[in-house]
């Protein structure tokens, strides 16, 4: 009915809505954490789940922030002080609400950009595991594009994170330079008022000497 245009396209479809739907279910976000607060979040989760916190520093300060993981019960199961990235794995033994919080109330004066990534779950096949027949061609290879772009996103999510980490860290630098130039530019002034009126002093005192003496 449909020839093998029509089919192909149909196939094409279905495969676009694996791809586009097949993700496992997690958080990811970048905010902002002022000096001096703490930002939490949760997440429900059934027993059994395999579960993944990654997070990263990206702007602000040394880079650091602390993190805390605890189950429904409240129990911690991560915690880190001062860290700029790591990454927690985890299967939840207990069903509920999971929260983690990131905090930045060691900071005084100084704001942190904090980027994290929860995954909960794994990814769902493509094809169903108990199926008969084996994979075709063309299904072995749409596996293989859904792992490859899989692999694309995540190298690209950290490659972006490492750009504005290394922008902020050229920008800080930046005005570092800018602020030490101005100072030895002030700095080199004032040494160079003060070397003339200082010369200015040493002739004044030697002509009122010898006006002195020929008096």
């Amino acid at each position: 009915m449909f020839g093998h245009h029509g089919a192909m396209w149909v196939f094409v479809q279905v495969l676009l809505a694996h791809l586009l739907c097949g993700w496992a279910i997690g958080s990811e976000l970048t905010f902002e954490l002022p000096d001096n607060a703490k930002q939490c979040f949760y997440e429900d989760i059934t027993i059994g789940t395999k579960c993944t916190l990654e997070f990263q520093v990206v702007t602000g300060g040394h880079y650091d922030v602390d993190c805390r993981l605890e189950d429904p019960e409240g129990t911690v199961l991560y915690k880190e002080m001062k860290k700029q990235y790591d990454s927690f794995t985890f299967t939840a033994a207990k069903n509920g609400t999971y929260k983690f919080c990131f905090s930045n109330e060691f900071s005084t004066f100084t704001h942190k950009t904090v980027y994290f990534d929860f995954q909960v779950g794994e990814d769902p096949p493509l094809f169903p595991e108990n199926r008969v027949s084996a994979l075709t061609q063309l299904e072995s290879a749409c596996v293989s594009i859904h792992e490859a772009l899989k692999s694309v996103i995540d190298y690209q999510t950290h490659f972006r994170l490492r750009e504005a980490q290394g922008r902020s860290r050229a920008e800080d630098l930046n005005t570092r330079v800018a602020f030490w130039s101005i100072g030895e530019a002030f700095i080199l002034l004032v040494v160079s008022i003060s070397q003339v009126v200082l010369l200015r002093s040493f002739f004044s005192n030697k002509k009122t000497t010898t006006t002195r003496v020929g008096s």
